[in-house]
This record gives structure tokens, sequence and C-alpha cells, in this order.
């Protein structure tokens, strides 16, 4: 993928843990690209390394060797600074358990990693607000997590997620904890701001069904793509 050209790639992506005397090779020559406005399922069995992969592909964890390019920029040779920026601009994270801060509204959750990067409270609530309406959570802001339901809560992550507009999101297990029309719905929204927004999006899941829904479906077993 070249330095103008948007998106995900992983090229020869390597991991490797050590557990005592033995190693444990997680991430095997991953490479895959993933364009704008692309939603592509990731699946494969438990405790397969899918939560490293994306981990790795997220710039959470630096691989061993091999490289991750976000919108073209390559992350290999970046120190932690500017690893650190170039996740915070540009991926956004929902995971299966939405890691909502439980003392803060719906709102404020939306609100907080805005003003992170500098930005005014001001204009914060406003996004915030305005992402609360588009997943449908316009009359629940105020609320704080426990008084939302399990699949209002994941919108309310999804929100957050979107809330530095990023252009790639990567979403690990995020209807692993909803019933299957919760989880459709939740699903039938990352499809939709997918679409709408152009991102570039990455989707670990047990649920085949909603795997097939996407526009492809990676196969990650033994640290390599199939």
């Amino acid at each position: 993928m070249s330095k103008e050209m948007k998106g995900l790639s992983l090229v020869g992506v390597n991991k490797t843990y050590k557990q005592g005397a033995k190693e444990l090779h997680v991430l095997n020559d991953v490479s895959f690209d993933i364009k704008p406005g692309e939603l592509v399922a990731l699946i494969g069995p438990s405790g397969a390394g899918k939560s490293t992969l994306l981990h790795s592909a997220g710039l959470l964890e630096k691989p061993d060797s091999g490289d991750i390019l976000v919108n073209g920029t390559p992350s290999a040779s970046l120190n932690d600074k500017d690893r650190t920026a170039l996740r915070r601009d540009t991926i956004g994270f929902v995971y299966q358990y939405h890691h909502l801060l439980p003392e803060f509204s719906a709102v404020e959750n939306v609100i907080l990693p805005q003003m992170i990067t500098g930005l005014s409270r001001k204009k914060a609530q406003k996004r915030a607000s305005e992402l609360l309406e588009t997943v449908g959570l316009g009359e629940r802001m105020v609320h704080r997590p426990a008084e939302l339901s399990g699949g209002e809560q994941q919108r309310v992550a999804i929100a957050r997620a979107l809330a530095n507009a990023p252009s790639v999101l990567l979403a690990d297990e995020p209807t692993g904890n909803l019933d299957p029309e919760t989880a459709n719905r939740v699903f039938e929204l990352l499809l939709k701001l997918v679409r709408s927004v152009g991102l570039t999006a990455l989707i670990a899941t047990h649920n085949h069904e909603l795997a097939g829904r996407m526009d492809r479906v990676l196969h990650f077993e033994n640290g390599k793509i199939h």
C-alpha cells in the first residue's frame, strides 16, 4: 500500500510470547489489506490470538517484526509518542465489554476522549450529542452506564470509538455479550456507520451469521490468515 493510499495494511507481522522455556508464535507472517468503506470479519477459534492481532493492528502492541500501515503511514519505525499520536488520530476501538466509565453519563463518556486531544468542552459536547443521536440514544445522554441496557451501553461505546473521527475502526467481539436481537441491531448500526463514513473496519466475531453479512471474512488460525 503506497503512502497515498488509505485504509489498513498488515505486512508480514510476527508476534511471539515466551512462556517459560517455550515460545508461543501468536502471529505468523500475517498480511492483509482493508480498504476504506470495507467491513471485514475476523473469525477463528477462542485463544487463537484474534485479540493480539487486533491490538497489533491498532498499534496497542508492537509486533516483533513486520509493519502496520495506517492510511499509508508505516508504524514500525515510529517512536512511542508518534505511534500514540497515530493511533489517537486515526483508530477507534470497540470491545466486547464496553469499558464505559461508570461514574460518568453517556454523553460524558463520549466527551472525554475528545477533550484528551485538546478539544474544548463545548465542541466535544456538541459532537458527543450528535454521535449519541446517530446511534439512537438522544434521550439517554444523561444516563450513567448502570442505567442503560447492554445494547445501549455498547452503542455508547461505538459513539465513543467514533468521537475523534477515526478512519479505522477495530472491534473485538462487539456483539458477544448481547442477545441475538440486540446483537443484530448493534451490527446494523456498525454497518450503517462504516458505509456512511467510509470507515476501514475489522471486526472479530464468533458469530458466523454476522460474519457472512460483512464484505469478506479473514479466517485466523495457528497464527496465520487463511
